[in-house]
C-alpha cells in the first residue's frame, strides 16, 4: 500500500484526524479542518460522529 490513511498525532490537533486526511488526500491540514467545522455546522452533527468514528477505527 503506498498511500495509507493514519491519524497524524504529532500534527493534530485533537486526535489527528484532519491531519490524518490531508496527509492523506495531498490537501492542507487548515482546509481540512475548516472543512469538517463546516460540515458540522451545515450536517447538525453528522460530521461530528464521522470524524470519532475516524478518530477510533482508524489507526
Amino acid at each position: 500500500m503506498k498511500n495509507k490513511l493514519q491519524l497524524d498525532k504529532a500534527n493534530g490537533k485533537l486526535m489527528g484526524v484532519c491531519s490524518g486526511l490531508a496527509n492523506w488526500s495531498g490537501m492542507d491540514a487548515t482546509l481540512v479542518r475548516i472543512l469538517f467545522v463546516l460540515a458540522a455546522m451545515f450536517s447538525f452533527g453528522t460530521a461530528i460522529l464521522i470524524y470519532l468514528a475516524i478518530g477510533l477505527i482508524v489507526d
